[in-house]
């Protein structure tokens, strides 16, 4: 391509509403342009990347038996209403009224739609397994779109879903596409790390996120190590204490009694460990949850803060959120800030923590007031112990006990075992051996396309300009004569660039009448991976410069030599 007839629009200055440096680099190197807010589009040089990236995905879903269709964007009500998310989902999905006055919406994602072309396609064992996927526009309705292709609104996905007879099947497939997806992040160059994951509004039962390793993304993990595991900061274990509950009885002679003391206004634990001059690990933090409208009270210590996404899950329930004022006024008999698990009048968990606390600061449940000297057994009661908060740094491995470390990551996919979701909703069936109807087990597997390629700009830059794989990158090669008004230079490069041609590389020449500088300047900024910089002193002692952007070596290679030098380099 003569860089002289391209698209694209380079920009100078970092624009002022672009936070991240991926943003920042695709709006400077000419690859995307903003059409609204969360909405953008792509210019030739940011889709070749894109169709690099699909293609890499194409050939790894395909390699692992996967079908491509491709399905349409607007969905009717009806399928939504089947599998009960047109409600659940939220404000993200889009929903309108066509001219007919029939209810649809924009597809954040085809479960539904897949769904019912399954099930009305597949009716027999002998037709299992399916693997269907597609790579396909997608909206959901963000309430704060930012950072560019991080979290737009419409973007590209390639969603995948499976069907199985039964769950051992499912897990074959599951493994199928967790292999791929490693492989298709290994040739994106990126690096990056598969951890566990909460299923989140997609449902099912187990999942795996798959996060390029970036100090930039909005993703924290917890990791060992020595054993390998990981899980984002959502799902991220914590073991369970390998001694059980302190015993109840008997209790000693000497035994603290419960005592009501008087703090008034008193309401946050620093406040209450300040006034009582305790320690935050002396006091019990009472949280009031509503959970499908019921109240329930989660308990912590003081220094740790409860993990709600480990809550939901345990009690299995679809809405979880922070009980309202009404609510903990008649559980508690008394404001937010003083309620405590003495005499309230809700289910009451309570986090692993807790299970080794002897007297303990709790809320009284009366407003201006805490009991101090608090006892689990002798005045207040828990249903259950379980693994309720927020994983620290401090905490051991809870698969080998190992050192946990926390790192920042952008998901850039993530695999869901689904099991029997959509299928028992939507009444996705087929006829086994024995001729009974068995519900589908199904599976669903995401991949950011343009979020891969801007988490790939987040971890391969510099203060020039995007540094590119070789594997994605738009262009494998850019040819800068420093003088195209020098017959000898042009002449040299347009040779170059025709013989480059001719074996396949993708070759850009910067035949613009610029200065030197100036090419440099753009060479870096839009980030090819080799730049051959043809000069006069250099050509004329029969060589010309070879730059690898990645490594930043220079090579002097004779000009007889060059094109079998890049093509070694580049395959």
């Amino acid at each position: 391509m003569r860089y002289s007839q391209m698209f694209l629009p380079t920009i100078k200055e970092i624009p002022s509403d672009a936070e991240v440096i991926s943003h920042q680099l695709m709006l400077r190197a000419g690859m995307i342009r903003k059409l609204t807010s969360g909405v953008y589009s792509y210019l030739p040089l940011g889709y070749r990347v894109i169709r690099k990236v699909e293609q890499i995905i194409r050939e790894e879903m395909n390699r692992a038996g996967a079908q491509e269709i491709f399905m349409p964007t607007v969905q009717p009500a009806e399928l939504w209403k089947e599998s009960g998310r047109w409600t659940f989902y939220g404000k993200e999905l889009l929903r309108f009224r066509d001219r007919r006055d029939s209810e649809c919406c924009l597809g954040p994602t085809h479960e539904e739609v897949v769904t019912d072309i399954v099930r009305n396609g597949v009716k027999s064992y002998r037709q299992l397994p399916q693997n269907l996927y597609q790579i396909q526009t997608k909206f959901r309705d963000e309430m704060r779109p930012r950072f560019g292709l991080m979290r737009c609104r419409e973007f590209s996905m390639k969603d995948a879903y499976s069907f199985d007879a039964d769950a051992e099947s499912a897990d074959i497939s599951y493994q199928k596409m967790f292999t791929a997806y490693n492989r298709i992040f290994e040739r994106c160059g990126l690096k990056f790390r598969p951890v566990e994951a909460d299923t989140g509004s997609i449902g099912g039962s187990y999942s795996h996120e798959f996060l390029v390793i970036a100090d930039s993304g909005e993703d924290g993990m917890a990791y060992c190590a020595s054993c390998g595991y990981a899980a984002n900061l959502e799902k991220a274990e914590i073991a369970k204490p390998e001694n059980d509950v302190i015993p109840r009885e008997p209790f000693a002679i000497e035994a603290p009694k419960l005592e009501e003391v008087c703090t008034p206004e008193v309401r946050t634990i620093e406040e209450v460990c300040a006034f009582l001059k305790v320690r935050p690990e002396d006091v019990i933090k009472t949280l009031v949850f509503s959970a499908d409208g019921i109240p329930v009270a989660v308990l912590v210590r003081g220094d740790e803060e409860v993990n709600e996404i480990k809550v939901k899950n345990y009690l299995g329930c679809d809405v979880l959120e922070m009980a309202m004022d009404d609510m903990i006024q008649a559980t508690a008999g008394s404001p937010r800030g003083f309620v405590g698990p003495v005499g309230i009048k809700c289910r009451v968990m309570a986090d692993y923590s807790l299970q080794k606390l002897t007297y303990v600061v709790v809320g009284a449940n009366k407003e201006n007031y805490h009991w101090k000297n608090a006892k689990y057994g002798r005045d207040f009661e828990v249903e259950a112990f379980a693994d309720l908060r927020v994983v620290r740094e401090t905490d051991p491995c809870p698969r080998c006990a190992g050192d946990i470390r926390f790192a920042r990551g952008i998901e850039v996919g993530h695999v869901f075992k689904l099991g029997t979701k959509y299928s028992k909703a939507m009444k996705a069936v087929y006829l086994d051996k024995n001729g009974k109807e068995q519900y589908l087990v199904m599976g669903c597997y995401g991949i950011g396309v343009g979020r891969t390629v801007a988490a790939c700009i987040e971890q391969y830059h510099d203060e020039n300009g995007i540094i590119w794989p070789l594997t994605i990158a738009p262009y494998e090669v850019i040819i800068t004569p420093v003088n195209m008004n020098d017959r000898d230079l042009a002449a040299a490069a347009e040779k170059l660039y025709t013989d480059l041609l001719t074996q396949g590389v993708e070759v850009i020449i910067d035949d613009r009448d610029e200065r030197a500088g100036v090419k440099f300047k753009d060479a870096d900024l839009i980030g090819i991976p080799l730049r051959v910089t043809i000069g006069p002193k250099n050509l004329a002692a029969g060589k010309v410069e070879i730059k690898d952007k990645r490594t930043g070596e220079v090579s002097m290679v004779s000009v007889a030599a060059v094109k079998n030098f890049i093509l070694s380099a580049i395959r």
